[in-house]
């Protein structure tokens, strides 16, 4: 099992709610909470946009060859 911190339950209204550590802050404003064997699980929603998916990826850090990029043969039309 990986880190495991106590954590403080309050209510919100007329909502449960846990606070969350800054070592476990989830990225984003939203996320899937379900329930798996009795045991909730908290994950990151998935990004909506296109955009948003882009923004969450790494830069490709290896080199792309360069490709020769020679004139067309003439076409006679």
């Amino acid at each position: 099992m990986g880190v495991e911190r106590h954590v403080r339950l309050f209510t919100n209204g007329r909502s449960q709610a846990v606070r969350i550590p800054r070592e476990f802050e989830l990225p984003g404003e939203d996320a899937i909470m379900r329930k798996e064997n009795g045991r909730p699980i908290i994950e990151p929603a998935p990004p909506r946009s296109l955009l948003g998916l882009l923004a969450t990826l790494s830069p490709i850090e290896e080199d792309i060859p360069t490709i020769a990029d020679e004139a067309p043969e003439p076409v006679d039309l």
